[in-house]
């Protein structure tokens, strides 16, 4: 089959590698229909995270079942399915708190010996538990199948961040950060209720979504100045409930810095760079919490896959361009270059 692999930093290619098969009874082979390129696997196209030569990458899929193992019971040959970013077990006591991302026998799609989800097909371990089956009438709609790509992470990783940021009814929330994490921020704070959601980016196509998902506000400034903004737009006083999407050093001060007294900050943006930014002294004496982390969207499909069946949301504005697996490559210059918000892959 076809796959993407990534070779050094700016090097993604598109080759031939051996079709996955069912290694073990719990495993299952999607075919996949549409992939994506996410925003932090750019930080392995740039050369920001290791990867061997030739390892697979891509962790957003969706498909159907082509191959199940003997003890696979909750999909079968020809169901269209979604698989969140990590595969769990289901059993061990991290998933049974909900904690999928820290299972003890889960992994990361491309990480070394697994496939990426940018290929044409995936072996996928603990099947039944990993995978949530779809409406097949979805394969026809391709808005709807595009917007139930998002649960494979970023609507689950924004309605994460805004769990961790405390959104509530009433709420003002603040998200730092444009991408499509931070747009699904947005849309996660509106459908839990937020009144005043202020995004802060400064490109109009994106800022243009963020009021399309439920922003009411948009500042464009950084730093000091966005800081500024903010606390104009709150009476001084800033957000209750602040979403981090980006990871940097500025981002998480920018984050602290606009969040109100007693409020929280939802950090979900990948860590890159030589410091946190954070200040504890500074948290401790104005109260402002923080969670966050790698989010277990697995948990949360259950809870998000029928609001976006009936309508209630639809994050699927978040894809801006559209490839083949053969294009890949170019998606990923598209995202480095910021010419494209997220790019959604094609097979078929």
């Amino acid at each position: 089959m076809r796959a993407t692999t990534i070779h050094a930093p700016f090097d993604m290619r598109v080759e031939d590698v051996p079709d996955p098969v069912v290694q073990v009874p719990t495993d299952a082979v999607v075919r996949v229909v549409q992939a994506c390129i996410c925003g932090s696997d750019l930080w392995a196209y740039r050369g920001e995270s290791s990867r061997k030569p030739g390892q697979r990458i891509g962790h957003e899929f969706l498909g159907t079942i082509e191959e199940t193992g003997s003890e696979v019971t909750g999909v079968r040959r020809g169901d269209l399915v979604v698989a969140p970013f990590v595969w769990s077990d289901g059993v061990c006591d991290y998933c049974r708190e909900g904690l999928t991302t820290s299972c003890e026998h889960g992994g990361f799609w491309g990480s070394v010996g697994s496939d990426g989800g940018q290929g044409e097909a995936v072996r996928v371990p603990f099947a039944d538990a990993t995978l949530v089956r779809l409406p097949k009438e979805a394969l026809s709609d391709g808005r709807l199948l595009s917007a139930l790509l998002t649960l494979s992470d970023v609507l689950g990783t924004g309605h994460h961040a805004a769990l961790g940021a405390g959104v509530r009814p009433g709420a003002t929330v603040a998200v730092v950060g444009d991408g499509a994490v931070g747009l699904c921020a947005v849309l996660a704070a509106k459908r839990l209720g937020a009144e005043r959601i202020i995004a802060l980016g400064r490109h109009e196509a994106r800022t243009d979504i963020a009021r399309r998902f439920g922003a009411t506000d948009v500042v464009a400034e950084r730093g000091e100045a966005a800081v500024e903004a903010v606390r104009e737009l709150t009476r001084g006083r800033g957000a209750h409930a602040v979403v981090e999407a980006v990871g940097t050093e500025q981002s998480m001060r920018t984050a602290v810095n606009v969040t109100r007294d007693g409020g929280a900050i939802g950090f979900v943006g990948v860590p890159h760079g030589s410091s946190t930014g954070l200040d504890l002294g500074v948290m401790f004496d104005r109260n402002i919490a923080l969670r966050g982390g790698v989010a277990p969207v697995r948990t949360y499909i259950p809870e998000l896959l029928p609001d976006i069946l009936d309508g209630t949301i639809d994050p699927s504005p978040v894809f801006d361009r559209t490839v083949g697996l053969e294009g890949v490559p170019d998606g990923y210059r598209a995202m480095d270059e910021r010419t494209a918000l997220k790019v959604l892959v094609t097979h078929g």
